[in-house]
């Protein structure tokens, strides 16, 4: 397994820093356009709820990305950390 040495960027840390502040986008503006609640939108940007399918859906579109591309770094952000919070998954033996 390849060991990701630092900690993933939150995908609501790339939606804030590159989408949010360099555009003048409020929160609310962008949870109207995306069709979400302020809180819903404010909880991805604050690191404290993670990208959904159907939000990635919904960011695909409004910035012209794929919903892959935010599934791949809520997926890499997920891994990171269930990696480094325990090490029970290491005692796992693999099957013959």
């Amino acid at each position: 397994m390849r060991r990701t040495i630092r900690r993933p960027t939150h995908p609501g840390n790339i939606i804030k820093e590159d989408y949010l502040l360099p555009l003048a986008i409020t929160i609310k503006d962008m949870a109207d356009t995306l069709g979400v609640s302020r809180k819903t939108l404010s909880k991805i940007i604050n690191e404290k709820g993670g990208i959904t399918p159907d939000m990635a859906l919904r960011l695909s579109r409004a910035f012209d990305t794929t919903p892959e591309f935010w599934l791949n770094l809520q997926k890499n952000y997920d891994l990171w950390h269930a990696e480094t919070a325990s090490k029970e998954w290491q005692k796992v033996k693999p099957f013959p």
